[in-house]
């Protein structure tokens, strides 16, 4: 007779394998939903900004790519549409890095290696039964239609464009964004310290979207060279162009209960934010970090199911959720405007901003991750 499973995730993505290893540690068996329909893809253009609490938490899952795929940043520049300009330093906060630029795929392939060799999980084609479903199936999830919860969605009206360019000049490990009339540019820096590739995501109308990936390669690297002001130099296309529309969102419910069972939700199943500041993917697995957590400090006679440990990582995560979604949210919105008086303002703020020594400190070391999961 087949042993019972105590956790089914649906969905393995980052999130739901990360939190099948962490949870397998403890010695629960887990399910892990994956659709053969969704393998990675070759030409993935995709790459996060992971930050130090990520870093650890992979790390210590012994997940981390090697310096080829995990870009150290040592520095950010950040430019507003007038004047304004912000810059953040790892040395200036005594950290090895102020984030990390991951692929995609060789994160999810390190991820994919590890489940193969831990006993405690079961990769499955469908869901089965178990105590406690974690629903890690993305922002289109299905399931969570499924259990009638509403998904409150924001929609920003743009496209984010990603894909990667060759630079006539090496990245130097600079993150670099770029803030211009309501579009928000980032040149993440690619293979390693001395590279000369970064990843792009250039947040635009949809309109525009529409018009910028109808031009022929080298007329978009063109266009990607102004919008940089040239800061790289000469620019040349080097992988496909992938976009998705924008918006921020949020479940209105995270957890439930079916009988002796229990739901929850994690990562973008659970919310979405603007990729302004690259939180994102930092979110979901710091969802995955505290469920975890929470499920190993209980009491042995308390369930995975028990609703009174589950509403602890809801609370937690909806308080960190609401700190860095309304900053990005915020962010978007100000940069959004286009009228002379916020513009002037905007910059202003970004220029007071970078002379203020603690204040920006202590935001530099929230982004790294410098606290706890939870």
């Amino acid at each position: 007779m087949a042993q019972p499973f105590d956790i089914c995730i649906r969905g393995a993505g980052i999130v739901g394998r990360t939190l099948a290893l962490l949870l397998a540690r403890d010695r629960l068996r887990v399910a892990l939903v994956a659709d053969p329909a969704h393998a990675a893809a070759a030409d993935d253009v995709r790459a996060y900004a992971l930050n130090a609490a990520s870093h650890s938490l992979l790390e210590s899952l012994r997940c981390w790519p090697d310096a080829a795929h995990a870009t150290t940043v040592q520095q950010m520049h950040i430019w507003g549409d007038k004047g304004g300009e912000v810059q953040f330093d790892a040395a200036t906060q005594g950290a090895a890095a102020l984030a990390w630029i991951v692929d995609v795929p060789a994160l999810e392939a390190r991820l994919g290696e590890a489940v193969r060799y831990q006993p405690m999980i079961e990769v499955v084609a469908a869901p089965v039964s178990a105590t406690l479903t974690v629903v890690c199936e993305g922002k289109a999830s299905a399931t969570r239609t499924e259990l009638g919860v509403e998904f409150d969605t924001m929609p920003y009206h743009q496209q984010a464009i990603a894909t990667r360019l060759t630079c006539e000049h090496g990245h130097g490990q600079i993150a670099r964004q770029w803030f211009d009339n309501g579009e928000i540019l980032a040149f993440l820096p690619l293979q390693g310290e001395a590279g000369n590739s970064v990843a792009v995501v250039w947040s635009v109308q949809e309109d525009r979207a529409a018009a910028l990936l109808a031009l022929p390669p080298e007329e978009f690297a063109q266009a990607l060279q102004t919008a940089s002001h040239g800061t790289l130099g000469h620019l040349t296309l080097d992988g496909p162009r992938g976009a998705w529309p924008l918006h921020k969102a949020q479940a209105t419910r995270w957890i439930g209960s079916q009988g002796k069972s229990a739901w929850v939700l994690a990562g973008d199943a659970a919310h979405t934010v603007h990729p302004l500041a690259g939180q994102g993917l930092n979110l979901g697995l710091g969802d995955a970090a505290l469920l975890a957590q929470v499920l190993h400090e209980r009491d042995y006679w308390r369930s995975v199911a028990d609703t009174r440990l589950l509403r602890q990582y809801e609370r937690a995560r909806k308080t960190a959720l609401l700190a860095v979604g309304g900053a990005t949210d915020g962010l978007q919105q100000l940069f959004a405007r286009g009228d002379a008086t916020t513009q002037g303002l905007r910059n202003w703020g970004m220029r007071g901003f970078e002379r203020s020594g603690g204040v920006k400190s202590w935001v530099a070391r929230q982004a790294m991750g410098l606290k706890t999961l939870g």
